[in-house]
């Protein structure tokens, strides 16, 4: 089983992320909009399911977490502790884990995800040679 949270951890992420970006901290309170994207919509539909299933000691945790991965949305850092909420709560309830799993896309045989998050941020799944900056020369 922890296999699968881990997978479905990772699946969810992009979304998570996306839901980050459009709401920021109010991710948890805001209603679904349709005029932003589906993933950002899904993402806020993930971290409001898990929410919804903690006691209030965990939801403020939750909370802090989600708030600092927004605030601080290029660390990995806050983004890895909201991972390890989520985790922590699918380790804990397996009917919320079977609801995730509902929610989130199944992907498709052979794909890969690469998301990348943050200012300059480069997102591959094979690069040569990536340079982000101001100043680059070719002829260094």
């Amino acid at each position: 089983m922890s296999g699968d949270i881990v997978q479905l951890v990772e699946q969810a992420s992009p979304y998570l992320t996306t839901a980050l970006s459009a709401y920021g901290g109010a991710v948890l309170t805001r209603a679904e909009d349709s005029a932003l994207e589906a993933n950002a919509n899904l993402g806020r539909r993930i971290l409001q399911a898990v929410w919804r299933r903690r006691t209030e000691p965990e939801q403020a945790a939750l909370e802090a977490a989600i708030q600092d991965a927004a605030e601080h949305a290029g660390d990995p850092d806050a983004a890895a502790a909201l991972r390890r909420q989520i985790k922590q709560a699918l380790r804990e309830d397996a009917e919320l884990l079977r609801e995730l799993a509902a929610l989130v896309p199944a992907p498709a045989a052979g794909s890969v995800t690469v998301t990348a998050s943050g200012e300059r941020s480069i997102a591959a799944q094979h690069v040569t040679t990536a340079i982000t900056g101001d100043g680059y020369r070719t002829d260094q």
